[in-house]
């Protein structure tokens, strides 16, 4: 029985989540599990364990999928509290380690580490082409730890890097060493005068640990990656690094480990290493060289490479043959039915193992296979490290499992004699492998032994005494447990041979001339230069171990916290990619659009009926509604019922049958407020006898519009629409609106919005929840006013006392106060700014300045958060009313910590949990409204101009406070809370503001 959770927006590494996965694996209750992120590989890998569901179909790439396969209906009453205590120890420990040198962004890094000049990946492949573009294009040296990267990503980036005077290591980078800084998986080697260029694996590990313990040692060890060398990428990066080393003073020796390249690639390698001053030596695995050539040095195997290159920097006579002679095991030689097998965590010590096997029986070279790199008459070498074995588990360096697992399946096989294995040291490998190893080991000996036969082992241990392990115990704990230990990977290989009665065997060389051309050597860049020279400052893109080696040895680092932008959907990922190329340009027209809002003068100047401004209303029956388009019979309930109200307000129908009637018959109009410069609370139904609030824009000289608000109660804006509702309209209409007009009328300019607002916001206000503050402030203005008019006392009570026992009266004025600002913001301009956003019950809207207009919608949500007693959320609306518009200027639930008493009241916590809300917003808007300070956040301004860029780039959409209105119409308010908007509308109108500059956005 499959069972599954999401943990929704939850980034973690996969390394630590394939570790983690392998604990859950272990419990008792567990038949299988996996635990990894919502990609579209890691889904694949689902698919093809049948583990995927539902559920995790529809997770995104931030989302974490637990999947757990168990007869045990409750196991994730185990499962989910241990996962929660894996990654909170996880989360203590990277704390102590980084020491609060985090990042969530490039900005933040490159700030963090000014003198930031090597990116260091480790993130998965599919997404990794992009942001290592972006670090070379920050003039950052590339590290790439991180596979999977498509060829031609490679190319280009290594094309990229060579034209910029940057080094791309990688990718598939598994270890590297700069100016003495042991990177990634990798082992501390003395520092000295040899410089290595290789594929960056094992294959350093093995020279570099073998230099180190013939007292020789390494200044750079630099990794290519595993595909540098073929015809398509062209060495790039060997050959740049080539250069960098012959002009590095310190480099006496240059030393070059690569498997087979293509020979084309291979003659350009050589004819350069043929060109440099200094001397070299240089390994492509799998060839057999007869004699050195000119003034390079060609070993046979890696031990033979580590020897001549200590050799050289001693400034000692190359001996014609490093092949030492081993002593021959003390035991029988194992009859003819008997093999040898290679289990091996390193892919350049597998191949090396199988090669040299392949050599000494004739067996037709090494394959590369489902893993194997040798399959042949029953001799078995494979590479754990292969895809096939490490998709969604952890590298075999790391976790033992596989490999233990095939020591069990060979020591079964009575065809199997011996077992070759390395056992890998140095950070980022397991803390103790040989010991993980050992009961696997002994195991096996006493199946065979029970079996009646000998099974031997046979290790190498790969690396130096100053590692993280204990090298000196490692070995000795091997041969306590019965394991030949050898020094070097070949001497392993030789050993096992001899155990099958093989002696292995290498001619002489000489040397001879070289007879090619020579090439002037390049000058090297002032980057690479600079790399050479000095300790790494690197940003840690990925997974966080990998600092501590950095630092342990004198290099700086900042961690990079990476996520997958726009949650991992690659079409807008490529979109905010191409949008780059065109940042200043964004930039400056996004400036004209803040500088619009951050100016604005909104004044309230009158209080009007509807349809002496909004002439639509005079052409036919028509109501205003919120949101984007919509027609009557598509509306939830509350709006519809107020819809019924405003017909029977305005005359159109007697009673409420033959409203319905009407509205039905397609008789009556429907605009969206926005479309005529007005907004309207909730439902937003605003009909033409309706007194409507005048705000004008005069930096801009437009104008905008909102009904006032009704007060507590039954309210039309909530769909409801009795007698006691109409009465209360009337009211409105004939008395507070009139009187609001006229007492505006005796002043020069009407009501100064702007100070208003500023002045509220430092009493507690955030104009969307809590308006009490400016309504107070609002009736302090207007009861002086209205104590003078020439009116009915009884109506300047009335109207007074109304305002003061209407807490949310500003409401209204705040929205045609955002209403004019952002449609002045608007008028000519462009940009990625959201202009207006807004909800009808179905839709969620969104405008920006470039798209004018055009409306870019998805489904609304419902909101979450306090309900009155006797509702709970199945009786809640799903989102509807423009009272939004708030949030797009900045205040209501941008400007949460503005009002800490709001998050009580819509369920959100306390002061950090507004904080932090406040904080979360500011990540997706362009900078601050100095017009608006806000005391509880340090007097920072209230956040400007929501960028849609922004929104789709980190998944953080804007958080909007509102009322919960009832799903059924004339029940009212059910409750307060917040409502995200969703993430769709932002997609689009990203996706319709590329199409704007021209960029394929279906590509």
């Amino acid at each position: 029985m499959l069972q599954t959770v999401i943990s929704k927006n939850n980034y973690q590494d996969s390394i630590n989540l394939m570790l983690l996965t392998n604990k859950i694996n272990d419990f008792d209750n567990v038949s299988s599990s996996q635990i990894m992120m919502g990609t579209d590989a890691n889904k694949d890998i689902l698919q093809n364990t049948d583990l995927l569901t539902d559920e995790a179909k529809e997770a995104s790439p931030n989302d974490m999928m637990i999947v757990v396969d168990s007869e045990d209906e409750n196991v994730m009453d185990d499962v989910l509290p241990a996962i929660d205590d894996f990654l909170n120890d996880l989360a203590s420990e990277d704390s102590g380690e980084t020491q609060n040198t985090t990042a969530t962004t490039w900005d933040e890094a490159m700030e963090q580490l000014p003198d930031a000049n090597v990116a260091l990946f480790s993130i998965p492949g599919e997404y990794a082409a992009p942001e290592m573009e972006k670090a070379l294009k920050n003039n950052l040296h590339v590290f790439s730890f991180t596979d999977n990267v498509p060829l031609e990503g490679e190319v280009r980036l290594k094309n990229l890097a060579h034209d910029k005077g940057l080094m791309m290591m990688g990718a598939d980078c598994g270890t590297g060493i700069i100016s003495s800084i042991p990177i990634a998986f990798t082992n501390v080697v003395s520092p000295g005068n040899i410089g290595i260029v290789g594929a960056s694996g094992t294959g350093i590990q093995e020279v570099t640990t073998i230099i180190d313990r013939l007292g020789g040692g390494v200044v750079h060890a630099i990794g290519t990656g595993g595909r540098d060398l073929s015809e398509k990428v062209g060495a790039t990066t060997m050959m740049d690094a080539i250069v960098g080393l012959e002009n590095h003073e310190p480099t006496d020796v240059i030393c070059i480990i690569s498997k087979p390249p293509e020979k084309s690639v291979r003659d350009q390698v050589v004819q350069l290493l043929q060109s440099v001053s200094k001397p070299v030596v240089a390994i492509f695995l799998g060839e057999k060289p007869e004699n050195h050539e000119g003034q390079v040095y060609l070993a046979h195997t890696l031990e033979e490479t580590a020897k001549i290159a200590v050799d050289l920097a001693n400034e000692e006579t190359i001996k014609p043959n490093y092949m030492d002679t081993i002593e021959k095991p003390n035991v029988n030689v194992l009859p003819e039915n008997q093999v040898v097998k290679g289990l091996y965590s390193g892919g350049t010590l597998a191949n090396e193992a199988g090669m040299l096997i392949s050599e000494a029986l004739d067996l037709g070279g090494v394959v590369k296979e489902e893993g194997y790199i040798l399959k042949a008459k029953g001799y078995d070498v494979i590479d754990l490290g292969d895809d096939i074995y490490t998709q969604g588990r952890p590298h075999p360096m790391i976790d033992p499992d596989v490999r233990i697992k095939k020591i069990q399946e060979y020591a079964q096989d009575p065809q199997t004699g011996v077992i070759l294995l390395d056992v890998v040291l140095g950070y980022g490998a397991h803390e103790d492998m040989a010991g993980a190893l050992i009961p696997a080991i002994n195991e096996a000996q006493e199946t065979a032994k029970a079996d009646g036969r000998d099974l031997h082992f046979v290790a190498t241990v790969c690396g130096t005494r100053q590692d993280p392990q204990d090298y000196d115990d490692s070995v000795k704990r091997l041969e306590e447990a019965g394991v030949f230990v050898k020094e070097s990977n070949e001497k392993a290989v030789r050993f096992a041979l001899q155990l099958k009665g093989i002696t292995l065997t290498d001619e002489d060389k000489e040397v001879v001339p070289y007879k090619g051309e020579t090439v002037d050597v390049p000058a090297v860049s002032d980057k690479i230069d600079e790399l050479l020279n000095t300790k790494p400052s690197i940003i840690n893109i990925g997974l966080q171990s990998f600092n501590q080696s950095i630092t342990d040895f004198g290099g700086k680092s900042v961690q990079f916290n990476w996520r997958p932008r726009a949650n991992g959907n690659k079409k807008m990922i490529r979109i905010l990619d191409a949008l780059e190329e065109y940042d200043d340009q964004i930039a400056e027209e996004n400036q004209k659009v803040t500088d619009k809002i951050q100016n604005a003068q909104p004044f309230l100047v009158d209080v009007v009926t509807a349809n002496t401004v909004i002439p639509e209303f005079n052409e036919q029956k028509t109501l205003l509604h919120a949101g984007p388009p919509i027609q009557y019979n598509e509306m939830t309930s509350p709006m519809q019922g107020s819809c019924v109200g405003a017909a029977l307000y305005e005359g159109w129908a007697d009673n409420e049958e033959d409203a319905i009637k009407l509205l039905e018959s397609g008789e009556v109009r429907f605009i969206p407020c926005h479309q005529v410069q007005a907004v309207g609370p909730m439902g937003g139904i605003t009909s033409g006898s309706m007194p409507v609030t005048v705000i004008q824009n005069r930096l801009t000289n437009n104008q905008a519009y909102c009904i006032l608000n009704e007060g507590i109660g039954k309210v039309l804006r909530f769909g409801a629409y009795s007698q006691e509702v109409i009465d209360r309209l009337d009211w409105i209409r004939d008395t507070l609106g009139p009187t609001l007009s006229k007492a505006l009328q005796t002043t020069k300019e009407g009501v100064n919005l702007s100070v208003l607002i500023a002045r509220s916001i430092t009493m507690g206000d955030e104009f969307h929840q809590r308006n009490i503050a400016a309504s107070m402030n609002f009736l302090k203005e207007m009861a002086p006013l209205i104590v003078d008019l020439d009116i009915p006392q009884n109506e300047k009570q009335e109207v007074i006392q109304f305002l003061a026992d209407t807490d949310q009266f500003f409401l209204n004025i705040m929205m045609a106060t955002g209403k004019a600002i952002v449609d002045g913001a608007r008028k000519d301009t462009k940009g990625t700014v959201v202009t207006t956003m807004t909800r009808n019950g179905r839709d969620f809207g969104v405008r920006i300045a470039q798209t004018k207009d055009e409306w870019h919608i998805a489904p609304v949500n419902t909101p979450k958060g306090l309900y009155f007693t006797g509702f709970s959320e199945e009786d809640g609306n799903p989102d509807f009313g423009d009272s939004s518009i708030t949030e797009t200027i900045g205040v209501g639930g941008m400007a949460m910590v503005a009002a800490p008493g709001v998050t009580r009241f819509v369920g959100a916590g306390g002061f950090q949990d507004a904080l932090d809300v406040s904080n979360e917003m500011e990540k997706i808007t362009l900078s601050h409204n100095p017009t608006f300070t806000i005391p509880t956040w340090d007097f920072k301004g209230t956040c400007l101009g929501i960028d849609i860029r922004k929104v789709v780039e980190t998944g953080i959409t804007p958080l909007i406070n509102t009322g919960i209105a009832s799903n059924e119409a004339g029940v009212g308010q059910v409750g307060a809370g917040t409502v995200r908007a969703p993430l769709g509308c932002f997609e689009k109108a990203l996706e319709a503001y590329a199409k704007d500059f021209g960029i394929d956005v279906d590509e």
